[in-house]
């Protein structure tokens, strides 16, 4: 090439910096979002000439470089499919934003209509379609007990060219009509209209689906082919897989033995059933854990176990109502309430008028927008939602055991306290019923607690027990599945895998640093005896995302704490794959696995099993995100080789060996990790466009996601720059990389606007100051210990 222009195009330093202006532009983008909207972004960045042409340059520097480089002669097939197949999904992407439409069609019950409302930019326009379609019927069915949906469906007849036929459209099950694809998108308030998204894009969407599976195949081959660098390095290295193998003290008015129920009465208590605010038949035990988490961000309050605490709350409400468990933070508040400890009591919420102290001042903070309130807003409302709950619990207005035998509709069930209320709608036969049974038990407890007879107390409960059968309906009382929650949270596997791992971890990172002339018999038999404990405890991590599974009936990773068990998992998955050969890897892999489940424990991370939202009931969620999962895992053993080895590389002499097998596992961690999380990234679009019609919004998840991909592409080309620090680069790019796959997984959550996006800091606030150092001091010295032992060697 003698054009200097196609030479430079056509250089290796060109892509990267393409890639580098590629990942800023976007993050910049996502910024630019938050505090001016998305239509700014879209119009200044994604949308933008500036921003296509960008992208057809990238596609002119693969196919100049597939010449330069001769791919085809060379027979690299691996890397010419996959580097094609982001040409292809490009391609399809210009061919979708130039060509497709989108637009709504709003649907009353019994109304038909054959147009419309097409989106293009800002401006709308009405399109005739070739077909009518008309609802006959609009259903929403919500999860039991609760008012979120659970799913929502269009029962549609279609005329087209002079049939007619029915079709019934809901989340996750779209109609394809002569080009057009209609989505469930939302509903009329009265229940009685739809609206349907509509996409025409079927020259596009053909395609980008190509695009996909050559992606597919392309990192299938760059596994499998000989030419390619992944099995070079692979038979180089010469690995074999591992085969696997409070309340420290009442107020002084109360005596803790006065309020103590019986441990094994305890336990029957929180077998029994209840239905939680979202709907969910769950034990009780499972709602007196999520309460204490509430109120004391602690799995105990003192002695009690949360089915003692909440029994003797249920039992002596008035003096529970004088102890102190609510904590304050902020002295400023203490002061202006008058609270002189850090912690209140209920009855302290409320002067001698029994006004609550605090009604004024959250009048108007939840007049506020969320962005608005000061960290003292946030404080009270923290004050308010603990008292809110005290209240709840010592009116008997929380703990809904008893069904309602008249309700075949919503299958609400209802707490003691709230049975004559309007809303129940019960008749007062049936409301002095459940008077009676409640009362009966509460007074069967206080009788027990003081003779320590509990056989009255059992039969009271087991009366209550009874009339949940005889009133139950819709078939929600699943034993076995409660049984099993009973026991997913008094086992608390997480926690015991989390402690195994960082125990396990730090051992095996102990023994990698003798050699083998140190082994004695002591020190094989110690190392053995740690890795089948690792082992073991990954077995135990595994049990708990199965019972997990079981209890709430889909896969384990549709929130934010699920998500991070199973990153911890894969972690420790991932590092058993190159344990035979290399004992430092496996150690900080599980290292990894604790860490991870380290920061899911933390009080910020909420564990409990909810409901999935109608989008998620998808078997896109499961390959998605489990995609996802596993190449996060390999990321993150990436991320601890890289520290490792600047580490050793500082401290350690002759180790040269050692540096170079980390550099190649390295590679190998991330070569896998990244082909993962680029299958997850489109299986995710595949997703978005099989639920609502579009692959691609330039939500800031969406965008970070793909932000990380490039991310982590730029470190794995670095080797095409072999310098005297080369592999010392590589290895503190592979720590720092890792920070963009925070970003995209917890950064964007907090920190950024969009669908993902939780649009709260208090969660964060939650973090302690010691967490944000350990944070910074694991990115920021291994690097610096590194380059100064290397600069003054030099």
């Amino acid at each position: 090439m003698n054009n200097p222009i196609l030479k430079a195009l056509a250089s290796k330093k060109c892509t990267l910096i393409l890639l580098v202006i590629y990942a800023i532009l976007m993050s910049v983008a996502t910024i630019i979002e938050k505090f001016h909207g998305t239509p700014v972004a879209k119009d200044l960045f994604y949308y933008s000439p500036l921003f296509l042409l960008l992208q057809f340059v990238m596609v002119i520097n693969f196919i100049l470089m597939t010449v330069r480089l001769q791919l085809i002669s060379r027979k690299k097939w691996a890397y010419l499919v996959l580097h094609f197949s982001l040409v292809v999904i490009l391609t399809g992407a210009l061919v979708t934003h130039l060509t497709g439409e989108e637009g709504m069609m709003h649907l009353r019950e019994g109304q038909k209509s054959n147009y419309i409302l097409v989106k293009n930019g800002d401006e709308e326009a009405i399109k005739e379609l070739p077909f009518e379609i008309e609802l006959t019927d609009f259903r929403l069915t919500r999860y039991p007990g609760s008012q979120s949906p659970s799913s929502y469906e269009s029962y549609l007849k279609l005329y087209v060219d002079g049939t007619t036929s029915e079709q019934k459209v809901y989340m996750n099950n779209v109609l394809d009509l002569k080009g057009y694809r209609f989505y469930q998108a939302s509903y009329d308030p009265d229940e009685k209209g739809s609206i349907l998204s509509v996409n025409h894009d079927a020259i596009g969407r053909n395609i980008t689906y190509t695009g996909y599976t050559l992606l597919f195949f392309g990192w299938i081959l760059l596994l499998v082919s000989k030419h390619s660098r992944f099995r070079r390095l692979w038979q180089q290295l010469k690995y074999a897989i591992l085969p696997v193998l409070f309340m420290t003290s009442f107020s002084s008015e109360v005596k803790a033995q006065d309020l103590t129920i019986s441990t094994e009465h305890a336990e029957k208590f929180g077998m029994l059933p209840m239905q939680s605010n979202n709907g969910r038949i769950v034990p009780i035990n499972t709602f007196a854990s999520e309460i204490v988490r509430k109120l004391k961000a602690k799995e105990v309050i003192g002695n009690l176990t949360p089915e003692q605490f909440l029994l003797s709350m249920l039992t002596y409400p008035a003096d529970w109502s004088l102890i102190p468990l609510v904590e304050i933070s902020e002295k400023e508040v203490a002061e202006t309430y008058g609270w002189n400890n850090e912690r209140i009591s209920y009855q302290d919420a409320f002067d001698a008028n029994h006004y609550y102290k605090l009604h004024k001042e959250m009048e108007v903070i939840y007049m506020k927008n969320p962005s608005e309130r000061t960290r003292r807003d946030k404080e009270l409302l923290k004050i308010d939602d603990r008292i809110n709950i005290l209240h709840e619990l010592l009116t008997a207005r929380m703990l809904r055991i008893f069904p309602n035998a008249h309700d075949s509709i919503t299958f609400r069930w209802m707490a003691a306290g709230e049975v004559f209320d309007r809303e129940t709608r019960l008749d007062s036969a049936q409301a002095m019923t459940i008077t009676h049974l409640y009362d009966n038990y509460i007074q069967d407890v206080k009788a027990a607690v003081k003779s320590n007879n509990w056989d009255k107390a059992d039969e009271a409960l087991q009366a209550i027990s009874q009339y949940q059968t005889d009133n139950c309906k819709g078939q929600l009382i699943q034993p076995s599945k409660l049984k099993t929650e009973v026991y997913y949270n008094q086992l608390n596997l997480p926690r015991l895998s989390q402690i195994g791992y960082l125990l396990t971890g730090l051992i095996l990172l102990i023994l990698t640093f003798r050699t083998k002339q140190q082994y004695g018999k002591g020190v094989r038999t110690l190392r053995m005896a740690t890795i089948c404990a690792t082992i073991l405890f990954f077995l135990l991590h595994t049990v708990s995302l199965g019972m997990r599974w079981y209890i709430s009936g889909y896969a384990p990773w549709s929130n934010s704490y699920e998500t991070m068990v199973a990153l911890a998992w894969a972690g420790v998955l991932c590092g058993f794959i190159f344990a035979r050969r290399n004992l430092l890897v496996t150690a900080l892999s599980t290292l990894f696995g604790g860490s991870v489940l380290f920061v899911s424990s933390l009080n910020w991370m909420d564990p409990q099993i909810t409901p999935l939202v109608p989008v998620l009931k998808s078997p896109w969620l499961m390959a998605h995100v489990a995609s996802l999962v596993m190449a996060y895992g390999f990321l993150g053993i990436s991320c601890m080789i890289g520290t490792a080895y600047l580490i050793i590389g500082s401290i350690q002499k002759s180790s040269q060996k050692l540096l170079t097998q980390l550099t190649i596992i390295n590679e190998l961690s991330m070569t896998l990790g990244t082909g993962l999380l680029s299958i997850g990234i489109f299986l995710g679009a595949v997703w978005a466009n099989e639920s609502w019609g579009r692959y691609w919004s330039w939500d800031p998840k969406e965008t970070w996601a793909l932000i990380t991909l490039v991310v982590y592409a730029i470190v794995l080309h670095y080797h095409w720059f072999r310098k005297s620090n080369h592999a010392g680069s590589f290895q503190f790019l592979s720590q720092w990389a890792f920070l963009s796959i925070l970003m995209t997984f917890l950064g964007v959550n907090y920190f950024l606007s969009g669908m993902h996006s939780y649009g709260s800091h208090d969660a964060l606030s939650a973090i302690p100051w010691w967490a944000y150092m350990i944070f910074t001091i694991f990115f920021v010295l291994p690097g610096a210990l590194f380059w100064s032992a290397n600069h003054f060697k030099k």
